[in-house]
């Protein structure tokens, strides 16, 4: 992630929009609950906001940034034994197998430039019958250009590419929806 990029994800205005607008729209059609891992979690806003939505949630977020883990474990605190926050590399999860109920991910798997090793972790570490949803950007112009500018490593990918990642690491009912003009994908998959 670039420093423009860590800077925005810090900031107050992000995480409001976030809370009351990203959140909702990304995960439209999931329920939280239980145990949930969220990858790339970044500063934290939208676990923040998820633990503030979802009263009985227990959750783990990960980033493989220290800074953004400091960034998340400073925003999370106050929520005690409800969250952990821990460094880890969604590729090569910490986890045992089955461990939790869903695992999100939001505006990530484009910064992991073998994102597709990454489907794979999250099916491992997901609980028969669990879900994999989140967002991220897609091979669009815009974001090509951005992330060609501020030179942050990356790996962009389109909706097709993903929607057959999620199947190859063993996916049911895979959800790749495109939208703001193809600019965005939101996914939800099921072990």
């Amino acid at each position: 992630m670039s420093g423009v990029e860590a800077a925005f994800c810090r900031s107050a205005p992000w995480r409001g929009f976030a809370r009351r607008v990203v959140l909702p729209w990304a995960l439209a059609d999931v329920d939280l609950s239980g145990a949930v891992l969220e990858v790339g979690s970044g500063s934290g806003a939208m676990a923040e906001a998820n633990l503030v939505r979802h009263p009985d949630l227990r959750l783990t977020v990960t980033d493989a940034d220290p800074a953004m883990v400091a960034a998340s474990r400073g925003r999370l605190s106050r929520f005690g034994t409800r969250v952990r926050v821990a460094l880890a590399d969604v590729t090569d999860l910490p986890y045992g197998s089955g461990t939790f109920d869903a695992v999100v991910s939001f505006l990530m798997l484009h910064h992991v430039v073998d994102w597709a090793d990454a489907l794979p972790e999250a099916r491992r570490v997901l609980r028969r019958g669990g879900t994999f949803a989140g967002y991220d950007l897609t091979q669009a112009p815009i974001a090509s250009i951005v992330h060609r500018v501020d030179r942050s490593p990356h790996r962009l990918y389109g909706v097709e590419e993903l929607r057959t990642g999620l199947v190859e690491a063993g996916f049911k009912d895979v959800q790749v929806r495109p939208s703001h003009g193809g600019q965005l994908v939101r996914f939800a998959a099921t072990a």
